[in-house]
């Protein structure tokens, strides 16, 4: 079982990216403007480019899955604080601890890595 699977009950979409380019958002029309258009915050995109509240996470658990050298650790959870990617758990190494740290960083949309909650079995 991959980490998307494990975390968030998905099977990796087929259009899937760890950085997708986003979505443009359409708004209401207005009275001053015809149709507009927002952009979705970094941390809020989908593994498609669409909006979600836990695109960041979803993303980084992308990232882990396509990584040959991160195993599922099952013992070791993704969630996100704004654009922080937060981890929690425990990881068999400090060696793999860096590794998932580092990945999550690499993540469009990751300003901040916190493995405060994390420790080494």
């Amino acid at each position: 079982m991959g980490w998307l699977q494990r975390l968030f009950g998905l099977e990796k979409p087929e259009n899937a990216e760890v950085n997708p380019a986003p979505q443009a958002i359409q708004q209401a029309p207005s009275s001053d403007v015809a149709t507009a258009t927002q952009s979705i915050p970094p941390e809020r995109l989908g593994l498609s480019g669409e909006y979600d509240q836990s695109g960041l996470a979803k993303r980084v658990a992308l990232a882990f899955d396509e990584d040959p050298q991160i195993d599922d650790v099952n013992t070791l959870w993704v969630a996100q604080t704004g654009s922080t990617v937060v981890l929690k758990g425990k990881v068999p190494s400090q060696e793999i601890l860096n590794k998932v740290i580092s990945v999550a960083r690499s993540v469009n949309g990751a300003t901040d890595v916190d493995s405060s909650q994390t420790t080494i079995e």
